[in-house]
């Protein structure tokens, strides 16, 4: 253990990562109004009274935002609380209408959770949630359209947000990123959130600091609002150099927000970093406090799906494959679903280790190449379990395979069976159908022969590949590796 601490050191210095998510939650109006949170549409169409703050206008609370963030406590194993209220935080944003923003502070609905990270080496570690608290978004800034001057876009003012704190427990911008991308799979799983970082769903505020091992935990710095998993990295590294720079030359780190410029690849100040007291929380006189019962709880545990870690577990005892696989079938609730349809497809537990082969291999490259979500896949889960069942029957070897999978995946739903037909890729199997094309091939390789038979192993390959070329791919490997050796000996 003192290792791997020691080995997260950098020059002497131990980083300390601590992680705000704000992700909309995915209900069709917002968290006070009955306005749309659709994207996309023109400047200030979906802004309402409400949301605009208009004098005798009231706030009423979407009882979906309340279901979600229950969800999401369930998810991560928190604690529930019954009976909790909102506050207005107060700042001035020019893009804030209020004034203020309706948010959480004493008793948020989700208190201390937790969940477990993988990292690379193949080790996990166990982060802390401290909270996860409701409150409404603010509008945006438009800056590039207007010479000079802000435009203000209110469409997103009063979408609803849950904002996941975790305890400052990363020591390593892996262990970081390993956590985002853990949260941010969990909120689509969950079916919370769609996640969608390029249209603001999903955005991470980073407080960094540093300290000598052992030592106090040093002063933090926030970067704000970082909409990508590459920007995540990149701010934190950054901010560690300025920051080590800072501390060697013998300065003091100020506490503060800052932006991170990926063009610039540098971090700048943006405000002096807050404390509570200075928002001057206090209740909302405008909204009853939540109170949440044991029924709604259950209820909502009752439609949980299959949480991924107890996902991974059953693939890993049910289907034998290894931990890193499991790992990575389970990264989305949609991976996860399409790898068991084509398991099922392809005959069972017997034949999911080559499933996952596949799924991982030449399906997830097709889609990466493509540039597709596993839901714009024009390759059906069944279809590839079709196909993979003829791998297993013997109808198609796997070199033959990544043909059929490659007609598959330009053609119209076609199956693999209707492709191996249309197209004579069925494999040989014939005995003596492929004896007769090692006899030729023997024949007219007499120099090969003897290489392989003065002890030259790779002479044997040569020769298999001969076979394999004449019969145009279609001989079946294991049958021609036998027969040769026969033959030869």
């Amino acid at each position: 253990m003192a290792e791997a601490q020691k080995s997260k050191l950098i020059d002497g210095w131990e980083v300390v990562i601590g992680l705000e998510i704000h992700t909309q939650l995915m209900t069709n109006t917002k968290i006070f109004s009955g306005a749309s949170t659709e994207f996309g549409q023109d400047p200030n169409t979906q802004a309402c009274l409400v949301d605009l703050a208009m004098p005798g206008v009231l706030p009423v609370l979407n009882q979906a935002v309340v279901d979600l963030a229950i969800r999401f406590g369930l998810g991560v194993d928190a604690y529930i609380d019954k009976a909790s209220v909102f506050a207005r935080k107060n700042y001035f944003y020019p893009d804030s209408p209020k004034g203020y923003q309706i948010s959480q502070m004493d008793n948020p609905i989700v208190g201390l959770g937790h969940i477990d990270i993988k990292l690379d080496d193949g080790s996990s570690k166990r982060i802390g949630i401290t909270r996860a608290h409701l409150e409404e978004d603010a509008g945006k800034s438009l800056h590039e359209d207007f010479a000079g001057m802000t435009g203000i876009d209110l469409n997103r003012a009063g979408t609803p947000l849950l904002e996941i704190v975790s305890e400052p427990d990363m020591r390593s911008v892996e262990e970081a990123v390993a956590y985002v991308k853990a949260i941010h799979g969990l909120v689509r799983w969950l079916g919370i959130s769609d996640g969608n970082m390029a249209e603001g769903s999903f955005r991470c505020d980073c407080n960094v600091s540093l300290r000598r091992p052992g030592d106090e935990f040093g002063t933090r710095c926030e970067l704000k609002n970082i909409n990508s998993f590459r920007f995540i990295e990149r701010a934190i590294n950054v901010e560690i150099e300025r920051q080590m720079d800072i501390l060697e030359s013998g300065g003091s780190i100020t506490q503060e927000t800052r932006l991170f410029d990926p063009n610039k690849m540098e971090t700048r100040s943006m405000r002096s970093k807050e404390e509570a007291n200075d928002y001057r929380y206090f209740p909302d006189p405008d909204l009853l406090p939540v109170i949440i019962s044991d029924e709604q709880i259950e209820r909502i545990r009752a439609e949980l799906p299959e949480l991924p870690v107890a996902r991974r577990a059953r693939f890993i005892s049910e289907y034998g494959i290894s931990d890193y696989d499991a790992h990575v079938l389970t990264l989305s609730r949609e991976m996860a679903d399409f790898y068991e349809t084509v398991v099922a497809t392809a005959g069972g537990a017997a034949h999911a280790k080559i499933a996952a082969n596949w799924v991982m291999g030449e399906f997830s490259g097709a889609l990466n190449k493509a540039g597709l979500e596993i839901t714009d896949s024009p390759v059906s889960a069944e279809q590839l379990g079709g196909m993979v069942a003829r791998i297993i029957d013997n109808t198609i070897s796997g070199k033959i395979a990544k043909q059929v999978f490659g007609f598959m995946w330009e053609s119209e739903g076609q199956t693999a069976d209707a492709i191996i037909a249309e197209k004579g890729l069925k494999q040989e199997t014939d005995t003596g159908a492929i004896e007769a094309i090692i006899k030729e091939v023997l024949a007219a390789n007499e120099k090969m022969v003897e290489e392989y038979k003065s002890g030259k192993e790779k002479a044997f390959n040569g020769l298999v590949g001969q076979v394999m070329k004449a019969s145009r791919g279609k001989a079946n490997p294991a049958q021609v590796n036998q027969l040769m050796k026969q033959l030869l000996d």
